[in-house]
């Protein structure tokens, strides 16, 4: 089976993309745009429309195979790729994808995927990860349909894995809508919540008095709303490197006051307790070594104290190499593996076996700022892969992103021994 013809169309993000710098900078909430000057290079707006692309392949036998291009939320930050724009990259698939596929045999997906994964631009260059992210689910579209078979079992039969015979836990983000969104993650039995977008230092509290509330809130309004006692969701939330801010004195992550933050976070785990807390991003440090450096040693005091409470690595953690470092290195308990960030899902399907293999959490993860597509390709990933937790994506509302990632993990266990 060969591919005929590329195409690729402009669409939409299922979100935003945010200058995380400029909000973290003091830039104003207005219903639901940022009032402030943008602070990061490609951003003309602290708040812009998310883009994506589709790239389809049109097979030989008339099927089409297809991907989404998307980018996070917060681009150009945390040392991720710049701003995508549809408009600029249109161009690219054009005169760097489509010679490369067209009239290409398919013969496998590792094999397509590292195609675009490994390309250089005319500038020697990698390709924007987000191109690579898009075409990648492409190829493993086109090596299912070729094969008559689901994207999962592709995935599993070409790295020696076995599918998992039950629905990874989904992880829901509220925005900061974060209590009516709540509710409704209760009402539908998230397994993993609420993310809480706690991305300034005004919402978490100049010493965390506002998470801290946010989460006796939250432990007592699971209780309340439950439909069962068997109902016990992992409470995960994102504090965008705000508790180094309010407990180092500055912006700089507070490397010297990892024993504050660890009392806090211990703190933290009893108000929410029964329920499991993770803390994702608890410090920013500003590049990779320190980041890593501060994740580590927060991690050796909460294990040294006997802490039940949880760190997720995120910022500075974007690549497969980032990804293996920070394993490496036992910095955090849990790595998001945030696809976009990773370009091809090649990368993210090795990255989610070495956290395995390392002993480290492995949170597929990603951006609300992606497409249906993507999330039901992650889908596949997940159970081929079985990571601890796959976020619920794309979008900000809840309900939409737990249905089509929930609903396209029941529709391939319901169908894994027929196709």
């Amino acid at each position: 089976m060969k591919i005929a013809k590329v195409a690729a169309s402009a669409g939409l993000g299922g979100f935003f993309f945010d200058d995380q710098k400029a909000i973290k900078a003091g830039a104003r909430a207005d219903g639901a745009a940022y009032i402030g000057e943008p602070q990061t290079p490609g951003f003309s707006a602290v708040r812009q429309a998310g883009q994506s692309i589709s790239v389809m392949f049109v097979l030989e036998d008339g099927q089409i195979a297809y991907g989404d291009c998307a980018a996070v939320q917060y681009s150009g930050a945390g040392g991720r790729d710049a701003l995508f724009s549809a408009g600029d990259f249109l161009g690219i698939i054009t005169r760097e994808i489509a010679p490369l596929y067209t009239g290409l045999e398919i013969t496998g997906f590792k094999e397509m995927a590292r195609l675009a994964d490994r390309h250089m631009d005319g500038g020697g260059r990698p390709l924007h990860s987000a191109i690579r992210y898009g075409v990648t689910q492409a190829c493993l579209d086109a090596a299912a349909k070729a094969g008559k078979t689901l994207m999962a079992k592709v995935i599993a039969g070409e790295y020696g894995l076995e599918l998992s015979q039950k629905r990874i836990p989904v992880f829901c983000q509220c925005g900061d809508d974060r209590y009516t969104n709540a509710d409704k993650m209760i009402l539908k039995g998230a397994d993993v919540m609420p993310h809480g977008l706690f991305n300034s230092i005004e919402k978490t509290g100049k010493t965390g008095e506002k998470l801290t509330g946010y989460v006796k809130w939250l432990r007592e309004r699971v209780l309340e709303l439950r439909q069962s006692e068997g109902y016990n969701p992992v409470f995960h939330i994102d504090v965008y490197g705000t508790l180094g801010e309010a407990f180092g004195g500055g912006g700089d992550g507070g490397a010297n006051n990892l024993e504050k933050i660890a009392r806090f976070l211990s703190a933290l785990e009893e108000v929410a307790k029964p329920f499991k807390l993770r803390i994702e991003s608890p410090v920013d440090m500003g590049e990779r070594q320190a980041q890593i450096d501060a994740l580590a040693g927060l991690r050796e005091i909460l294990d040294g104290m006997g802490a039940g409470v949880h760190i997720v690595a995120d910022e500075w953690c974007n690549t497969y190499d980032d990804i293996v470092a920070f394993a490496d290195s036992k910095a955090g308990h849990m790595a998001q593996i945030k696809t976009p960030d990773l370009g091809g899902i090649n990368n993210t399907i090795e990255a989610v076996l070495y956290c395995k293999e390392r002993g480290m959490g492995a949170y597929l993860g990603g951006t609300c700022n992606e497409t249906n597509r993507s999330a039901e390709v992650c889908a596949h990933i997940a159970l081929a892969t079985s990571p601890d937790q796959i976020l619920a994506k794309p979008g900000m509302g809840v309900d939409e992103g737990l249905m089509i990632v929930q609903n396209e993990m029941n529709r391939v266990l319901a169908l894994k021994d027929l196709a």
